[in-house]
């Protein structure tokens, strides 16, 4: 078992701590409002520290789960005294692919490894331990850190270099941003038809059109509950990290701009943090 330090329990990040701690792995919290530390500790076997430089002093793991870049790099700064030979710092936050190669050489003047290792599942997969993640970094390191993310991770893809595990994660976020406006369309269209959505839903879903989405969240869009999932405000930062890595890279993308302005109206109706699937909410506003 790994002695694993664990920055940072939001939505995602709470959980996953508890399932290294359900795996037996030696697990010390730390969280920017510490109340929440002492919440996960009173649910799991573990230690809580004081800052993140306590929770990374000689831990083999180091596992970041945090906002936006700014907070990587806040927490980092007051971690990197703490990093020594052989140790690996993995960095679960969403964020951009140019910090991940930032971190990843300021862990090996430390002797250390970094892999940026953005998730994909959402709440669910977190509480279930059945996440998504894409992996950038050293295949060493990866192959290290593989058996004890995988307490809570179902797929895990080493997608290439520093940096490729949050390109990977863009391209989630593109593909998901556009079958949604999809299915908000497609569900728009057939309350505006007189149709009656769940007989439509049972028709399409075996074929072609057939999602994630569609399954796990066409009954709510129709009936306008978004109170679940991933919040407009953190989609909107990811599909801001992707439109930027796209005007470095060429990339054109017009569909992801264009809903990505649609979660901007989403969110001056008051949605920042319904469920990314409130994109029908803006079609039904009328």
């Amino acid at each position: 078992m790994a002695k694993t330090a664990f920055l940072g329990l939001g939505v995602m990040g709470f959980h996953m701590a508890g399932h290294l701690a359900a795996k037996g792995h030696q697990v010390t919290v730390w969280n920017r409002t510490e109340a929440k530390s002492r919440e996960w500790a009173a649910q799991h076997k573990g230690e809580v520290a004081k800052d993140p430089a306590a929770a990374a002093f000689g831990a083999e793991y180091v596992f970041l789960c945090l906002g936006d870049d700014p907070d990587v790099r806040e927490v980092f700064d007051q971690l990197e005294p703490s990093l020594g030979a052989g140790m690996i710092v993995v960095d679960h936050t969403t964020a951009s692919a140019g910090l991940a190669r930032e971190l990843d050489e300021r862990c090996r003047v430390k002797g250390a490894r970094f892999l940026d290792a953005p998730i994909s599942g959402g709440e669910a997969g977190a509480v279930n331990g059945k996440l998504t993640i894409m992996c950038g970094g050293e295949e060493k390191a990866f192959k290290s850190a593989e058996p004890v993310m995988a307490a809570y991770g179902k797929n895990m893809t080493l997608i290439g270099e520093s940096g490729a595990g949050q390109l990977a994660k863009s391209v989630n976020q593109i593909c998901i941003a556009g079958i949604v406006q999809g299915l908000s369309e497609g569900l728009h269209f057939a309350e505006k038809a007189g149709l009656d959505a769940e007989k439509v839903i049972a028709a399409i879903s075996g074929g072609a059109a057939q999602s994630w989405q569609m399954e796990n969240r066409w009954k709510t869009m129709v009936e306008g509950k978004f109170d679940h999932g991933f919040a407009v405000d953190w989609m909107r930062k990811d599909l801001r990290i992707t439109l930027e890595a796209a005007r470095e890279n060429g990339a054109s993308l017009p569909l992801t701009a264009t809903v990505d302005q649609y979660y901007a109206d989403v969110q001056a109706m008051g949605g920042e943090r319904w469920d990314t699937s409130s994109l029908i909410a803006r079609l039904k506003r009328d």
